[in-house]
């Protein structure tokens, strides 16, 4: 895998990061909607207008990005992982009355108030793709450490989904950001999507299956197929979200994969721009935090942490996460 200095190392999570919140924004105006209606109400739909079947206001993001803002807001709380302050976290969030929630998300959060579970049971149809699109902030802490980013991935899927396709989407995309924040390309991103296809043979995305739905194989199959069949990122992010479907979730995946490898640089100043000043300020902010706490669990061996209860720092913790 090819070196890169700290400075692009952070313009592309950066990147990865601001492109999954612009992803996000973008796909949520045609959310829902069919390829053909898309093309029949907006032409090819470029433009971050808001609108859409929440009635957003132009660059609003909606539950996939701000979930991912909550993971990562108790990540750097704990500086680490524990799965109470995860779910606190999503607590406070659910009663701020977000725009939407999906419900898979919803009953793993209402499951937590009621009996204090960390954990959904198995289930068939717990397959949505949920899980995956906040595991990015735990991408980021874990830079450098491969097994506590597979165990913080598993343990933070499962609050909501439990399910294999499920935990398995969401390892191979944290994979995937990861060789790309390295500098690995399209070749080192490719091979992990074909690694997940050579276990999981439902994910193959060419040629396109035509879904673009919640289910989690076919949000991935939509996103493989868009990140490697263009060559910018305005490109790959129009091509996923015409596709309709899912477009708010398939829009923010893509836009992270794009943004990890074309880099902040990539993603156009337009875009930008449109995004809630505060959102973009909060997201800046948990990108250096979450780089400096990887680099610092690499420091000290990345010792502890990552089950239920216990913080990064091995300390006991009450069910809100803090030490104790």
């Amino acid at each position: 895998m090819t070196g890169v200095s700290r400075q692009e190392r952070r313009a592309r999570a950066l990147g990865a990061y601001l492109g999954f919140a612009v992803g996000d924004a973008l796909g949520a105006t045609v959310e829902f909607l069919s390829a053909q209606e898309i093309a029949e109400r907006y032409g090819t739909h470029r433009r971050m207008i808001g609108g859409g079947w929440l009635g957003l206001k132009p660059g609003q993001i909606t539950d996939d990005t701000e979930m991912c803002l909550a993971l990562g807001r108790a990540i750097l709380r704990c500086e680490g992982f524990a799965l109470p302050a995860m779910a606190e976290e999503l607590v406070r969030w659910y009663r701020s009355r977000p725009v939407d929630i999906g419900a898979t998300c919803l009953r793993g959060i209402r499951r937590y108030l009621s009996c204090g579970s960390l954990a959904a049971e198995r289930s068939r149809w717990d397959g949505g793709n949920g899980a995956c699109l906040r595991n990015l902030p735990v991408v980021l802490a874990t830079l450098g450490d491969e097994e506590s980013f597979r165990r913080w991935t598993v343990d933070q899927c499962h609050f909501t989904h439990n399910h294999p396709f499920s935990d398995a989407g969401t390892v191979t995309l944290g994979e995937m950001v990861r060789s790309l924040l390295a500098g690995g390309g399209i070749s080192e991103a490719r091979a992990a999507a074909g690694r997940l296809i050579a276990l999981h043979p439902v994910f193959a995305f060419d040629p396109y299956p035509v879904s673009a739905s919640g289910y989690v194989v076919d949000t991935l199959q939509t996103v493989f197929f868009t990140f490697f069949g263009t060559d910018s990122f305005s490109s790959c992010l129009i091509a996923t979200v015409n596709r309709g479907g899912d477009a708010d979730s398939t829009g923010a995946l893509a836009g992270m994969l794009a943004g990890a490898h074309y880099a902040i640089e990539g993603i156009p100043k337009g875009w930008l721009r449109k995004l809630n000043p505060k959102v973009a300020a909060e997201i800046e902010s948990q990108v250096d935090g979450l780089l400096t706490l990887a680099d610092s669990r690499m420091g000290r061996g990345a010792a502890g942490g990552g089950r239920a209860g216990v913080g990064e720092k091995g300390l006991t913790q009450d069910p809100r996460g803090r030490a104790v």
